[in-house]
Protein backbone atom coordinates (compact mmCIF):
# COMPACT_ATOMS: atom_id res chain seq x y z
CA UNK A 1 0.00 0.00 0.00
CA UNK A 2 1.27 3.68 -0.18
CA UNK A 3 0.23 6.30 2.01
CA UNK A 4 -1.94 9.54 0.40
CA UNK A 5 -3.60 12.58 1.52
CA UNK A 6 -6.30 12.63 4.50
CA UNK A 7 -4.29 10.00 6.47
CA UNK A 8 -6.16 7.73 4.48
CA UNK A 9 -3.88 4.71 2.12
CA UNK A 10 -4.69 3.74 -1.01
CA UNK A 11 -5.79 0.17 -1.51
CA UNK A 12 -6.08 -2.40 -4.13
CA UNK A 13 -9.59 -4.12 -4.95
CA UNK A 14 -8.16 -7.30 -3.48
CA UNK A 15 -7.11 -5.86 -0.13
CA UNK A 16 -10.57 -4.22 0.03
CA UNK A 17 -13.40 -4.76 3.27
CA UNK A 18 -16.71 -3.31 3.52
CA UNK A 19 -15.14 0.33 4.83
CA UNK A 20 -17.72 0.80 7.94
CA UNK A 21 -18.29 4.70 6.45
CA UNK A 22 -19.56 3.15 2.82
CA UNK A 23 -23.26 5.07 3.37
CA UNK A 24 -21.86 7.76 4.26
CA UNK A 25 -19.09 8.12 1.83
CA UNK A 26 -22.31 7.04 -0.74
CA UNK A 27 -23.64 10.45 0.57
CA UNK A 28 -20.58 12.28 -0.88
CA UNK A 29 -20.84 10.89 -4.21
CA UNK A 30 -24.65 10.47 -5.02
CA UNK A 31 -23.85 14.11 -4.12
CA UNK A 32 -21.35 15.05 -6.53
CA UNK A 33 -23.25 13.75 -9.23
CA UNK A 34 -26.23 15.18 -8.26
CA UNK A 35 -24.38 18.58 -8.55
CA UNK A 36 -22.53 17.59 -12.18
CA UNK A 37 -26.36 16.54 -13.49
CA UNK A 38 -28.22 19.73 -12.33
CA UNK A 39 -25.11 21.84 -13.95
CA UNK A 40 -25.87 20.14 -17.65
CA UNK A 41 -29.53 22.04 -17.03
CA UNK A 42 -29.28 25.14 -14.72
CA UNK A 43 -27.98 26.64 -17.93
CA UNK A 44 -31.29 26.63 -20.04
CA UNK A 45 -33.06 28.66 -17.29
CA UNK A 46 -29.94 30.85 -16.72
CA UNK A 47 -30.02 31.33 -21.06
CA UNK A 48 -32.11 33.97 -21.35
CA UNK A 49 -30.62 36.23 -18.52
CA UNK A 50 -26.77 35.54 -19.74
CA UNK A 51 -27.70 36.60 -23.73
CA UNK A 52 -29.64 39.57 -22.75
CA UNK A 53 -26.21 40.89 -20.47
CA UNK A 54 -23.75 39.45 -22.82
CA UNK A 55 -25.13 39.50 -26.02
CA UNK A 56 -23.60 36.49 -27.71
CA UNK A 57 -23.25 35.94 -31.06
CA UNK A 58 -25.98 32.91 -32.22
CA UNK A 59 -22.11 30.75 -32.40
CA UNK A 60 -21.52 31.82 -29.26
CA UNK A 61 -24.82 30.78 -28.08
CA UNK A 62 -24.67 27.70 -29.43
CA UNK A 63 -20.76 27.13 -27.61
CA UNK A 64 -21.61 28.04 -24.45
CA UNK A 65 -24.80 25.56 -24.02
CA UNK A 66 -22.45 22.66 -25.85
CA UNK A 67 -18.85 22.65 -25.16
CA UNK A 68 -19.54 21.36 -21.63
CA UNK A 69 -21.06 18.15 -22.69
CA UNK A 70 -18.07 17.92 -25.78
CA UNK A 71 -15.41 18.11 -22.76
CA UNK A 72 -17.10 15.96 -20.55
CA UNK A 73 -17.57 12.93 -22.86
CA UNK A 74 -14.51 13.68 -24.63
CA UNK A 75 -12.26 13.09 -21.10
CA UNK A 76 -14.62 10.44 -19.70
CA UNK A 77 -12.04 7.35 -21.06
CA UNK A 78 -8.84 9.82 -20.72
CA UNK A 79 -9.64 10.65 -16.81
CA UNK A 80 -11.40 6.77 -15.44
CA UNK A 81 -7.97 5.43 -16.93
CA UNK A 82 -6.12 7.92 -15.00
CA UNK A 83 -8.21 7.39 -11.64
CA UNK A 84 -7.04 3.52 -12.37
CA UNK A 85 -3.71 4.63 -12.18
CA UNK A 86 -3.56 7.68 -9.81
CA UNK A 87 -6.53 7.01 -7.34
CA UNK A 88 -10.07 7.22 -7.78
CA UNK A 89 -10.36 9.31 -4.93
CA UNK A 90 -7.26 12.07 -5.54
CA UNK A 91 -9.13 12.17 -9.21
CA UNK A 92 -12.77 13.05 -7.35
CA UNK A 93 -11.10 15.73 -5.08
CA UNK A 94 -9.19 17.34 -7.83
CA UNK A 95 -12.58 17.31 -10.17
CA UNK A 96 -14.24 18.99 -7.00
CA UNK A 97 -11.63 21.67 -7.09
CA UNK A 98 -11.66 22.48 -11.11
CA UNK A 99 -15.32 22.81 -10.58
CA UNK A 100 -14.90 24.79 -7.84
CA UNK A 101 -12.25 27.15 -9.04
CA UNK A 102 -14.89 27.08 -12.40
CA UNK A 103 -17.29 28.33 -10.92
CA UNK A 104 -16.43 30.79 -9.43
CA UNK A 105 -13.97 32.33 -11.70
CA UNK A 106 -17.53 33.01 -13.58
CA UNK A 107 -17.76 36.29 -11.31
CA UNK A 108 -14.44 37.97 -13.28
CA UNK A 109 -16.50 36.48 -16.95
CA UNK A 110 -17.76 39.68 -18.64
CA UNK A 111 -17.44 38.38 -22.58
CA UNK A 112 -19.08 35.50 -24.54
CA UNK A 113 -15.37 33.99 -24.62
CA UNK A 114 -14.92 33.92 -21.29
CA UNK A 115 -18.12 32.06 -20.71
CA UNK A 116 -17.47 29.67 -22.95
CA UNK A 117 -13.76 29.08 -21.13
CA UNK A 118 -15.56 28.52 -17.81
CA UNK A 119 -17.87 26.18 -18.99
CA UNK A 120 -14.83 24.25 -20.66
CA UNK A 121 -13.31 23.78 -17.23
CA UNK A 122 -16.69 22.92 -15.46
CA UNK A 123 -16.13 20.35 -18.44
CA UNK A 124 -12.73 18.74 -17.41
CA UNK A 125 -13.92 18.73 -13.43
CA UNK A 126 -17.25 17.14 -14.66
CA UNK A 127 -15.23 14.41 -16.57
CA UNK A 128 -12.73 13.59 -13.68
CA UNK A 129 -15.76 13.63 -10.91
CA UNK A 130 -18.63 11.59 -12.82
CA UNK A 131 -16.35 8.53 -13.68
CA UNK A 132 -14.70 8.73 -10.45
CA UNK A 133 -18.00 7.96 -8.75
CA UNK A 134 -18.83 4.84 -10.23
CA UNK A 135 -15.85 3.70 -9.58
CA UNK A 136 -15.45 4.45 -6.06
CA UNK A 137 -19.49 2.78 -5.10
CA UNK A 138 -18.28 -0.63 -6.80
CA UNK A 139 -14.92 0.03 -4.52
CA UNK A 140 -17.03 0.87 -1.15
CA UNK A 141 -19.18 -1.60 -1.94
CA UNK A 142 -17.88 -5.38 -2.21
CA UNK A 143 -21.27 -7.43 -1.68
CA UNK A 144 -23.01 -7.20 -4.48
CA UNK A 145 -26.71 -6.57 -2.85
CA UNK A 146 -25.45 -3.46 -1.04
CA UNK A 147 -23.78 -2.51 -4.48
CA UNK A 148 -27.16 -3.22 -6.30
CA UNK A 149 -28.65 -0.64 -3.38
CA UNK A 150 -25.99 1.89 -3.70
CA UNK A 151 -26.05 1.93 -7.58
CA UNK A 152 -29.92 2.70 -7.22
CA UNK A 153 -29.57 5.93 -5.40
CA UNK A 154 -27.07 6.96 -7.51
CA UNK A 155 -28.86 6.00 -10.66
CA UNK A 156 -31.89 8.54 -8.53
CA UNK A 157 -29.80 11.78 -8.21
CA UNK A 158 -29.31 11.53 -12.07
CA UNK A 159 -33.10 12.01 -11.87
CA UNK A 160 -33.47 14.10 -9.49
CA UNK A 161 -30.69 16.26 -10.85
CA UNK A 162 -31.87 16.74 -14.10
CA UNK A 163 -35.26 17.71 -12.76
CA UNK A 164 -33.68 19.78 -9.80
CA UNK A 165 -31.55 22.07 -12.11
CA UNK A 166 -34.13 24.14 -13.68
CA UNK A 167 -35.65 24.89 -10.14
CA UNK A 168 -32.71 25.95 -8.50
CA UNK A 169 -31.87 28.05 -11.27
CA UNK A 170 -35.32 29.67 -11.89
CA UNK A 171 -35.48 30.66 -7.99
CA UNK A 172 -31.54 31.77 -7.99
CA UNK A 173 -32.47 33.93 -11.41
CA UNK A 174 -35.59 35.43 -9.26
CA UNK A 175 -33.04 36.87 -6.50
CA UNK A 176 -30.08 36.89 -8.47
CA UNK A 177 -28.27 37.84 -11.40
CA UNK A 178 -27.04 34.53 -14.07
CA UNK A 179 -23.73 34.42 -12.24
CA UNK A 180 -25.78 32.68 -9.23
CA UNK A 181 -26.29 29.55 -11.02
CA UNK A 182 -22.51 29.27 -11.36
CA UNK A 183 -21.64 30.53 -7.93
CA UNK A 184 -23.88 28.16 -6.14
CA UNK A 185 -21.08 24.92 -6.84
CA UNK A 186 -18.50 26.80 -4.81
CA UNK A 187 -19.90 26.17 -1.11
CA UNK A 188 -21.27 22.59 -2.13
CA UNK A 189 -17.50 21.70 -3.91
CA UNK A 190 -15.55 22.85 -0.86
CA UNK A 191 -17.71 20.46 1.56
CA UNK A 192 -17.84 17.74 -0.85
CA UNK A 193 -13.49 18.38 -0.97
CA UNK A 194 -13.65 17.78 3.11
CA UNK A 195 -15.68 15.52 3.32
CA UNK A 196 -14.05 13.24 0.21
CA UNK A 197 -10.77 13.19 2.40
CA UNK A 198 -12.28 11.68 5.44
CA UNK A 199 -14.48 9.51 4.08
CA UNK A 200 -13.24 8.24 0.99
CA UNK A 201 -10.63 5.31 0.56
CA UNK A 202 -8.40 6.39 -2.70
CA UNK A 203 -8.79 2.84 -4.21
CA UNK A 204 -6.50 2.18 -7.75
CA UNK A 205 -6.56 -0.37 -9.81
CA UNK A 206 -4.16 -3.61 -8.84
CA UNK A 207 -2.29 -3.35 -12.88
CA UNK A 208 -3.13 -0.11 -13.75
CA UNK A 209 -2.79 0.76 -17.52
CA UNK A 210 0.06 2.58 -18.59
CA UNK A 211 0.13 6.06 -19.93
CA UNK A 212 -1.07 5.77 -23.80
CA UNK A 213 -0.58 9.22 -25.39
CA UNK A 214 -1.59 8.13 -28.66
CA UNK A 215 -4.81 6.22 -27.65
CA UNK A 216 -5.62 9.36 -25.06
CA UNK A 217 -5.78 12.01 -28.04
CA UNK A 218 -7.58 9.54 -30.08
CA UNK A 219 -9.97 9.18 -27.73
CA UNK A 220 -10.64 12.40 -27.04
CA UNK A 221 -11.07 13.77 -30.42
CA UNK A 222 -13.18 10.65 -31.74
CA UNK A 223 -15.35 11.51 -28.44
CA UNK A 224 -15.56 15.29 -29.69
CA UNK A 225 -16.24 15.13 -32.82
CA UNK A 226 -19.10 12.37 -32.09
CA UNK A 227 -20.53 14.87 -29.95
CA UNK A 228 -20.20 17.63 -32.16
CA UNK A 229 -21.09 15.85 -35.36
CA UNK A 230 -24.78 14.39 -33.76
CA UNK A 231 -25.45 18.46 -32.63
CA UNK A 232 -25.24 19.85 -35.73
CA UNK A 233 -26.99 16.88 -36.92
CA UNK A 234 -29.66 18.17 -34.91
CA UNK A 235 -29.02 21.55 -34.88
CA UNK A 236 -28.67 21.90 -38.79
CA UNK A 237 -29.59 18.73 -40.29
CA UNK A 238 -27.19 17.13 -43.24
CA UNK A 239 -24.55 19.70 -43.60
CA UNK A 240 -20.79 19.48 -44.96
CA UNK A 241 -19.40 20.01 -41.14
CA UNK A 242 -21.94 17.29 -39.54
CA UNK A 243 -21.10 15.01 -42.18
CA UNK A 244 -17.41 15.39 -41.73
CA UNK A 245 -17.12 15.58 -38.22
CA UNK A 246 -19.25 12.03 -38.44
CA UNK A 247 -16.78 10.66 -40.51
CA UNK A 248 -14.14 11.88 -38.91
CA UNK A 249 -15.76 10.68 -34.98
CA UNK A 250 -16.19 6.79 -36.73
CA UNK A 251 -12.16 6.69 -38.20
CA UNK A 252 -11.43 8.31 -35.25
CA UNK A 253 -12.94 5.58 -32.83
CA UNK A 254 -12.79 2.66 -34.94
CA UNK A 255 -8.72 3.40 -34.84
CA UNK A 256 -8.80 3.91 -31.18
CA UNK A 257 -11.13 0.27 -30.24
CA UNK A 258 -8.42 -1.44 -32.70
CA UNK A 259 -5.71 0.57 -30.92
CA UNK A 260 -6.99 -0.86 -27.35
CA UNK A 261 -7.66 -4.47 -28.59
CA UNK A 262 -3.86 -4.95 -29.36
CA UNK A 263 -2.84 -3.33 -26.43
CA UNK A 264 -2.15 -5.88 -23.16
CA UNK A 265 -3.36 -2.95 -21.00
CA UNK A 266 -5.52 -0.99 -23.09
CA UNK A 267 -6.59 2.44 -22.01
CA UNK A 268 -10.63 1.47 -22.32
CA UNK A 269 -11.09 -2.28 -21.91
CA UNK A 270 -13.69 -2.64 -24.90
CA UNK A 271 -13.44 -6.71 -24.50
CA UNK A 272 -15.96 -6.19 -22.04
CA UNK A 273 -18.67 -5.39 -25.02
CA UNK A 274 -18.17 -9.30 -25.42
CA UNK A 275 -20.41 -10.23 -22.43
CA UNK A 276 -24.20 -9.81 -23.01
CA UNK A 277 -25.56 -8.43 -19.62
CA UNK A 278 -22.43 -5.58 -19.99
CA UNK A 279 -23.68 -4.54 -23.63
CA UNK A 280 -27.82 -4.99 -22.58
CA UNK A 281 -26.65 -2.42 -20.18
CA UNK A 282 -25.02 -0.15 -21.84
CA UNK A 283 -27.83 -0.19 -24.65
CA UNK A 284 -30.51 -0.17 -21.52
CA UNK A 285 -28.10 3.24 -20.35
CA UNK A 286 -27.76 4.75 -23.53
CA UNK A 287 -31.57 4.45 -24.84
CA UNK A 288 -33.34 5.56 -21.25
CA UNK A 289 -31.09 8.68 -21.56
CA UNK A 290 -32.20 9.54 -25.24
CA UNK A 291 -35.68 9.31 -23.96
CA UNK A 292 -35.27 11.21 -20.84
CA UNK A 293 -32.91 14.10 -22.05
CA UNK A 294 -35.63 14.62 -25.01
CA UNK A 295 -38.63 14.83 -22.83
CA UNK A 296 -37.51 17.19 -20.49
CA UNK A 297 -36.03 19.73 -23.07
CA UNK A 298 -39.09 19.52 -25.29
CA UNK A 299 -41.10 19.44 -21.99
CA UNK A 300 -39.21 22.44 -20.39
CA UNK A 301 -40.36 24.29 -23.78
CA UNK A 302 -43.46 23.81 -24.19
CA UNK A 303 -44.13 24.41 -20.16
CA UNK A 304 -42.97 27.98 -20.92
CA UNK A 305 -43.53 29.06 -24.06
CA UNK A 306 -46.64 27.16 -24.61
CA UNK A 307 -48.33 27.23 -21.62
CA UNK A 308 -47.01 30.45 -20.33
CA UNK A 309 -45.43 29.33 -16.83
CA UNK A 310 -42.35 30.89 -15.88
CA UNK A 311 -38.40 29.38 -15.62
CA UNK A 312 -39.34 28.07 -11.79
CA UNK A 313 -42.59 26.90 -11.99
CA UNK A 314 -41.59 25.33 -15.25
CA UNK A 315 -39.25 23.35 -13.38
CA UNK A 316 -41.46 22.67 -10.51
CA UNK A 317 -43.98 21.04 -12.98
CA UNK A 318 -41.19 18.43 -14.60
CA UNK A 319 -40.67 17.25 -10.73
CA UNK A 320 -42.88 14.33 -11.62
CA UNK A 321 -40.07 13.10 -13.68
CA UNK A 322 -37.70 13.15 -10.63
CA UNK A 323 -39.87 11.87 -8.36
CA UNK A 324 -40.73 8.33 -10.25
CA UNK A 325 -37.57 8.54 -11.28
CA UNK A 326 -36.19 8.46 -7.32
CA UNK A 327 -38.99 5.73 -6.81
CA UNK A 328 -38.12 3.19 -9.86
CA UNK A 329 -34.53 3.62 -8.86
CA UNK A 330 -34.79 2.36 -5.39
CA UNK A 331 -37.49 -0.10 -6.52
CA UNK A 332 -35.83 -1.96 -9.27
CA UNK A 333 -32.82 -3.34 -7.64
CA UNK A 334 -34.58 -5.66 -5.33
CA UNK A 335 -37.38 -5.91 -8.14
CA UNK A 336 -34.38 -7.41 -10.26
CA UNK A 337 -33.70 -9.58 -7.57
CA UNK A 338 -36.87 -11.57 -8.12
CA UNK A 339 -37.80 -11.39 -11.65
CA UNK A 340 -34.52 -11.01 -12.87
CA UNK A 341 -32.56 -8.46 -14.90
CA UNK A 342 -33.91 -9.65 -18.39
CA UNK A 343 -37.19 -8.54 -17.18
CA UNK A 344 -36.33 -4.99 -15.20
CA UNK A 345 -33.86 -3.48 -18.03
CA UNK A 346 -37.32 -4.55 -20.73
CA UNK A 347 -39.85 -2.99 -18.44
CA UNK A 348 -37.98 0.13 -17.43
CA UNK A 349 -37.79 0.78 -21.42
CA UNK A 350 -41.44 -0.14 -21.68
CA UNK A 351 -42.42 2.17 -19.33
CA UNK A 352 -40.71 4.96 -20.64
CA UNK A 353 -42.17 3.71 -24.35
CA UNK A 354 -44.89 4.07 -22.47
CA UNK A 355 -44.85 7.80 -21.56
CA UNK A 356 -43.83 9.04 -24.87
CA UNK A 357 -47.22 6.95 -26.01
CA UNK A 358 -49.49 8.98 -23.75
CA UNK A 359 -48.36 12.07 -25.55
CA UNK A 360 -49.57 10.79 -28.52
CA UNK A 361 -52.40 9.49 -27.52
CA UNK A 362 -53.52 12.22 -25.42
CA UNK A 363 -56.69 14.08 -26.84
CA UNK A 364 -56.53 17.87 -28.03
CA UNK A 365 -56.07 20.06 -26.71
CA UNK A 366 -52.88 18.53 -24.86
CA UNK A 367 -53.10 19.69 -20.81
CA UNK A 368 -50.34 19.26 -18.49
CA UNK A 369 -52.25 16.45 -16.67
CA UNK A 370 -51.20 14.34 -19.70
CA UNK A 371 -47.56 15.62 -19.71
CA UNK A 372 -47.41 14.96 -16.10
CA UNK A 373 -48.82 11.27 -16.67
CA UNK A 374 -46.14 11.15 -19.37
CA UNK A 375 -43.24 12.47 -16.81
CA UNK A 376 -44.19 10.06 -14.63
CA UNK A 377 -43.84 7.26 -16.92
CA UNK A 378 -40.64 8.04 -18.28
CA UNK A 379 -39.15 8.76 -14.96
CA UNK A 380 -40.24 5.19 -13.37
CA UNK A 381 -38.40 3.79 -16.39
CA UNK A 382 -35.61 5.32 -15.44
CA UNK A 383 -35.31 3.02 -12.72
CA UNK A 384 -33.79 0.65 -15.53
CA UNK A 385 -30.42 3.22 -15.17
CA UNK A 386 -29.93 1.46 -11.85
CA UNK A 387 -29.97 -1.95 -13.11
CA UNK A 388 -27.87 -1.35 -16.11
CA UNK A 389 -25.29 0.22 -14.08
CA UNK A 390 -25.01 -2.90 -11.73
CA UNK A 391 -24.76 -5.10 -14.71
CA UNK A 392 -22.26 -2.74 -16.42
CA UNK A 393 -20.22 -2.56 -13.22
CA UNK A 394 -20.35 -6.56 -12.34
CA UNK A 395 -19.70 -6.88 -15.56
CA UNK A 396 -16.24 -6.21 -15.36
CA UNK A 397 -13.58 -7.04 -12.83
CA UNK A 398 -12.71 -5.13 -10.23
CA UNK A 399 -9.06 -4.01 -11.84
CA UNK A 400 -11.56 -2.14 -14.79
CA UNK A 401 -14.00 -0.71 -12.99
CA UNK A 402 -12.51 2.37 -14.05
CA UNK A 403 -13.25 1.53 -17.74
CA UNK A 404 -16.69 0.03 -16.87
CA UNK A 405 -17.36 3.65 -15.34
CA UNK A 406 -16.16 5.51 -18.49
CA UNK A 407 -18.70 3.08 -20.39
CA UNK A 408 -21.95 3.69 -18.08
CA UNK A 409 -20.91 7.77 -18.18
CA UNK A 410 -20.44 7.77 -21.98
CA UNK A 411 -23.78 6.13 -22.75
CA UNK A 412 -25.04 8.74 -20.49
CA UNK A 413 -23.53 11.69 -22.35
CA UNK A 414 -23.98 9.79 -25.53
CA UNK A 415 -27.75 9.23 -24.75
CA UNK A 416 -28.53 12.88 -24.08
CA UNK A 417 -27.22 14.28 -26.83
CA UNK A 418 -28.16 11.72 -29.44
CA UNK A 419 -32.00 12.18 -28.05
CA UNK A 420 -31.79 15.70 -28.52
CA UNK A 421 -30.58 15.37 -31.98
CA UNK A 422 -32.81 12.37 -33.23
CA UNK A 423 -36.00 12.75 -30.80
CA UNK A 424 -35.83 16.33 -31.25
CA UNK A 425 -35.24 16.63 -34.79
CA UNK A 426 -38.11 14.69 -35.29
CA UNK A 427 -40.24 17.20 -33.52
CA UNK A 428 -38.51 20.18 -35.43
CA UNK A 429 -39.52 18.61 -38.55
CA UNK A 430 -43.02 18.20 -37.77
CA UNK A 431 -43.08 22.16 -36.44
CA UNK A 432 -41.97 23.18 -39.71
CA UNK A 433 -44.35 20.98 -42.00
CA UNK A 434 -47.39 22.71 -40.00
CA UNK A 435 -45.59 26.17 -40.77
CA UNK A 436 -45.30 26.21 -44.49
CA UNK A 437 -42.65 29.28 -45.39
CA UNK A 438 -45.41 29.73 -48.71
CA UNK A 439 -48.12 30.37 -46.01
CA UNK A 440 -46.40 32.35 -43.83
CA UNK A 441 -44.82 34.98 -46.75
CA UNK A 442 -48.31 34.83 -48.47
CA UNK A 443 -49.45 36.49 -44.85
CA UNK A 444 -47.39 38.85 -45.14
CA UNK A 445 -44.12 37.91 -43.23
CA UNK A 446 -40.37 38.65 -44.69
CA UNK A 447 -38.01 36.16 -45.64
CA UNK A 448 -36.20 36.32 -42.55
CA UNK A 449 -38.73 36.56 -40.25
CA UNK A 450 -40.46 33.56 -42.16
CA UNK A 451 -37.49 31.77 -41.13
CA UNK A 452 -36.74 32.92 -38.10
CA UNK A 453 -40.70 31.49 -37.37
CA UNK A 454 -39.59 28.00 -38.63
CA UNK A 455 -36.83 27.72 -36.79
CA UNK A 456 -38.41 27.50 -33.65
CA UNK A 457 -41.26 28.54 -31.06
CA UNK A 458 -38.99 31.16 -29.52
CA UNK A 459 -38.36 32.30 -32.92
CA UNK A 460 -41.76 32.98 -33.97
CA UNK A 461 -43.14 34.45 -30.61
CA UNK A 462 -40.31 36.84 -30.53
CA UNK A 463 -41.52 37.90 -34.75
CA UNK A 464 -45.19 37.64 -33.58
CA UNK A 465 -44.43 40.30 -30.62
CA UNK A 466 -42.63 42.77 -33.13
CA UNK A 467 -45.77 42.81 -35.35
CA UNK A 468 -47.91 43.92 -32.43
CA UNK A 469 -51.38 42.56 -32.66
CA UNK A 470 -51.46 41.81 -36.20
CA UNK A 471 -49.00 38.86 -34.66
CA UNK A 472 -51.53 37.22 -32.29
CA UNK A 473 -52.57 34.52 -35.21
CA UNK A 474 -48.97 33.54 -36.11
CA UNK A 475 -48.23 33.56 -32.34
CA UNK A 476 -51.40 31.14 -31.71
CA UNK A 477 -50.39 28.92 -34.83
CA UNK A 478 -46.75 28.54 -33.96
CA UNK A 479 -48.21 27.53 -30.09
CA UNK A 480 -50.96 24.95 -31.86
CA UNK A 481 -47.86 23.54 -34.02
CA UNK A 482 -45.33 23.08 -31.77
CA UNK A 483 -47.96 21.14 -29.43
CA UNK A 484 -48.53 18.80 -32.73
CA UNK A 485 -45.06 18.78 -33.04
CA UNK A 486 -45.04 17.79 -29.14
CA UNK A 487 -47.42 14.60 -29.49
CA UNK A 488 -45.81 13.28 -33.43
CA UNK A 489 -42.41 13.31 -31.18
CA UNK A 490 -44.38 11.47 -28.48
CA UNK A 491 -44.92 8.38 -31.13
CA UNK A 492 -41.46 8.78 -32.48
CA UNK A 493 -39.92 8.33 -28.82
CA UNK A 494 -42.70 5.60 -28.08
CA UNK A 495 -41.30 3.54 -31.20
CA UNK A 496 -37.38 3.59 -30.27
CA UNK A 497 -37.85 2.59 -27.36
CA UNK A 498 -39.91 -0.44 -27.73
CA UNK A 499 -37.86 -1.47 -30.34
CA UNK A 500 -34.76 -0.76 -27.48
CA UNK A 501 -36.70 -2.94 -24.90
CA UNK A 502 -37.12 -5.93 -27.01
CA UNK A 503 -33.60 -5.77 -28.22
CA UNK A 504 -32.61 -5.76 -24.40
CA UNK A 505 -35.09 -8.84 -23.86
CA UNK A 506 -33.40 -10.88 -26.48
CA UNK A 507 -29.56 -9.56 -25.86
CA UNK A 508 -29.73 -10.31 -22.04
CA UNK A 509 -29.37 -13.74 -20.84
CA UNK A 510 -32.04 -15.30 -18.85
CA UNK A 511 -30.06 -15.80 -15.83
CA UNK A 512 -28.36 -12.65 -15.85
CA UNK A 513 -28.20 -11.25 -12.09
CA UNK A 514 -27.96 -7.83 -10.15
CA UNK A 515 -25.76 -9.10 -8.36
CA UNK A 516 -22.95 -11.73 -8.08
Amino acid sequence: MSSDIGGREAVDESELEADPRRWAGLAVLAGSLLMVVMDMTILNVALPSMAADLRPSSTELLWIVDVYALVVAGLLVTTSSLGDRWGRRSMLIAGFVVFGVASAAVVFADTSGQVIAVRVLLGVGGAMIMPSTLSLIRHLFPDPRERATALGVWGAMAAVGAALGPIVGGALLEAFSWHSAFLVNVPVMVVAIVAAVFLLPNSRSARPPRLDAVGTITSIAGMVALMYSIKEFGKHGISTTAVLTLVAAVVLITWFIWHCLRREDPLLEVRLFRGRTFTAGTVTALTTSIGLAAMMLLGAQWLQLVQGYSPLIAGVALLPAAGFGLVGSLLAPPLAARIGVRSVLALGLLSSAGGFFLLFAAPAPLTYLWVAAALSAVGLGMGALAVASAAIMNGAPPEKSGSAAAVDESSFELGSALGVAILGSVAAAAYRSELPAADLAAAGLPTEAVAAARESLAGALEVAALAGPAGDPLAVLARVSFTDSFTAFGLAGGVLLTISAVGVWLLTPRDARAVH
